[in-house]
């Protein structure tokens, strides 16, 4: 049997989560028939058959996580599925004899096929577990005790306590992520409000606060950049690249803006419209997801005034906006104004950024926000 493993979809993604399988075992397929959909941190891809042939083996279910390089199908090709078909009837005589019975293993202990089941769905080498059964039979639990030792030694996942299920897809992505910004990143926030007060009715406040964003990494390009943790070294990007958090029910999409300091009002908004109904529908294309120089979150159309942002590496910063709010404030003159506030809070990487420059970029937005257009 041949196997067709799991390629790398796009930009070195480790993993992918099996949303749907194409084909079924026993089936006859040509080259380019699609086999699976897989479900990556960035979108659903449909992974196509480099081989003409017969499907002999599924390695995983619906749900399943595939590590990239991983076996993904079994197949025989045309020539050796005709020989195959040739030597069927004393194949078929000999699983006749042995039906219902306990499998003898390669080690000579009686293995029952749902053990050897509960074995390949968890991906168990039955050869390396100590059966603890009658006459050392291997048993489910030999079978699960064995995963917990494989998971323990060798670092991969292990299987959730009872009541708990894993998370997958984008889920999953972010949690990975996220564990990357607490093990790399050495974060700073700040805080501070803008005040509002001479907008004009109707102003898009995400405009305006994307359009700050552009002069402060011009003011500050140290927080428009990548940093590498590995060789403390960074790059300062010419162009602004941002990252929309947006909110789902599958998990937190992130689709970029790209060339952000070229782009006119309208092209902004109606982007940011086409990524919305394009995450919705899970239908958004994986190169919108990538690359990003720094990140914006408006976690206050939800709730709530500040935050600590995560930032997540390469980028060096992000920043997000609370919910708007109205205060009595003392303005410069000792009069007590009615004003309009936008939270602002901003997270960097003190390892790639000064106060000095986090502190100049916020009051590049400050500045920039409270102006009229």
């Amino acid at each position: 049997m041949n196997l067709f493993k799991l390629p790398d979809l796009g930009e070195g993604i480790p993993e992918a989560e099996i949303h749907e399988w194409h084909v079924s075992v026993g089936d006859n397929i040509r080259q380019d028939t699609v086999l699976v959909s897989m479900e990556t941190a960035k979108a659903v891809v449909e992974v196509p058959a480099p081989f003409s042939g017969t499907i002999e083996k599924l390695f995983g279910q619906p749900g399943d996580i595939i590590s990239t390089g991983d076996p993904l199908v079994g197949y025989l090709s045309d020539t050796e599925a005709i020989n195959k078909i040739e030597d069927s009837s004393c194949a078929l005589i000999s699983d006749k004899s042995t039906l219902n019975k306990p499998e003898l293993h390669t080690n000579a202990l009686k293995i029952l096929p749902a053990v050897r089941l509960l074995a390949s769905q968890l991906g168990v080498d039955l050869s390396t577990v100590q059966g603890t059964g009658n006459n050392g039979m291997i048993t489910s639990e030999d079978v699960k005790r064995s995963t917990h030792s494989a998971n323990l030694t060798s670092g991969q996942k292990a299987i959730p306590p009872e009541g708990f299920e894993p998370i997958k897809g984008v889920r999953r992505a972010m949690a990975q992520a996220m564990k990357l910004s607490q093990t790399e990143v050495c974060p700073v926030t700040l805080g501070d409000d803008a005040n509002l007060s001479a907008w004009q009715k109707g102003t898009d406040i995400t405009l305006r606060v994307i359009q700050a964003i552009v002069a402060a990494c011009q003011k500050e390009p140290a927080l428009n950049a990548w940093f590498d943790g590995k060789t403390l070294s960074r790059r300062c990007h010419n162009t602004i690249h941002l990252g929309i958090a947006m909110d789902s029910d599958d998990g937190l999409f992130v689709p970029v803006l790209r060339d952000l300091q070229t782009l006119t009002p309208e092209t902004i908004r109606n982007q940011i419209n086409h990524f919305k109904e394009a995450v919705k529908s899970r239908t958004i294309a994986p190169e919108l997801l990538r690359d990003p120089t720094i990140t914006l979150s408006n976690f206050g159309v939800f709730a709530g005034r500040y935050a600590t942002p995560v930032v997540v590496p390469p980028t060096v910063a992000i920043i997000g906006t609370g919910r708007i709010y109205q205060a009595l404030q003392l303005a410069d003159n000792g009069d007590v104004e009615k004003q309009r506030l936008l939270p602002l809070s901003l997270t960097v990487d003190h390892r790639a950024c000064t106060g000095g420059e986090a502190a100049r970029f916020l009051k590049v937005m400050l500045e920039d926000l409270a102006q009229s257009r």
